[in-house]
């Protein structure tokens, strides 16, 4: 009689699809508790998912910037405060993705949130009395003067931070940039006055120039002859998003302006002289063979 009943069930199933047909528990088979194996084959075609670092600073001061960065809709991974309490203080887990970049991008990659590792660092930016320098129109871009310093045990927190996160995630020197290296038209941080030279020459953190490479393209009839496309592709070689007009407008010179934060920070003008014009061939012609984009 058993019997019967389960062929008329399996009859009924097949004749009415479009209704369906309820499975008792009998009829369900044992699930398997399947192991996970990450062992017994591997892939070659992988990377790390970290490809960037991006250096910020905050505009606060130390009770404001723990405000905004673990209450409002910004955060950063790590935040580094402006007194020694001797710690660095980890904001968002590595694994997460943390809104500290926004728009813009860099080596070929946007959305860099969801590639990078940010680290925000307490600092007011620009001087207090210098915060209105550019509205009456006779500066484009804020000086070396205008920027505030910082503390020696950020800079020491920096390069211990930096290195270990560049180790560990086997990121490029070039890919270890301040927030106006992405997004130069929105952003000046971590600005003109960060150490980017002594983190390189201290700490080997980051990409730097080869002052013998600079000298070499110090070249007056290179310079002159070289177009606005072409030194615009030369930015564009190294990582910087730009245009591809034939004039250096404001947004092309707003990169340019980021570019001599970064690497010509005394004289930063947001013009094309020759010595941005050697230090960008010789920073090509350093990381040439780098490969930013796997």
């Amino acid at each position: 009689m058993v019997k019967n009943i389960t062929s008329l069930a399996l009859v009924a199933c097949l004749t009415l699809p479009l209704i369906g047909c309820v499975t008792t528990t009998s009829q369900v088979a044992n699930t398997e508790n399947y192991i996970i194996d990450s062992q017994t084959y591997q892939a070659t075609g992988k990377s790390e998912r970290i490809k960037s670092i991006i250096l910020h600073y905050t505009v606060s001061d130390n009770a404001r910037s723990i405000n905004t960065l673990t209450k409002g809709q910004v955060s950063a991974h790590y935040l580094i405060l402006d007194h020694d309490d001797n710690k660095i203080y980890n904001l968002v887990p590595e694994s997460e993705r943390a809104w500290h970049a926004g728009n813009g991008g860099f080596a070929g990659r946007t959305i860099l949130n969801d590639t990078s590792i940010g680290i925000e660092i307490v600092n007011s930016g620009i001087k207090h009395e210098y915060r209105n320098a550019l509205k009456n129109g006779n500066l484009d871009y804020h000086p070396y003067e205008h920027f505030v310093d910082f503390d020696e045990l950020q800079i020491k927190k920096v390069a211990q931070l930096v290195k270990d996160l560049a180790a560990r995630y086997s990121i490029s020197p070039k890919n270890i940039i301040g927030h106006a290296d992405m997004a130069p038209s929105r952003k000046i941080d971590p600005g003109a006055k960060f150490p980017w030279h002594r983190l390189y020459t201290e700490y080997g953190i980051g990409a730097w120039y080869d002052d013998a490479d600079k000298l070499s393209f110090m070249d007056t009839n290179a310079f002159a002859a070289a177009t606005i496309p072409q030194i615009k592709q030369a930015l564009r070689d190294y990582g910087y998003q730009l245009n591809d007009s034939d004039e250096w407008d404001k947004a092309s010179r707003n990169v340019v302006y980021a570019f001599q934060l970064h690497f010509r920070p005394r004289n930063p003008t947001g013009t094309v002289d020759l010595e941005t014009y050697a230090i960008l061939k010789a920073l090509n012609k350093k990381y040439a063979d780098t490969n930013d984009f796997y």
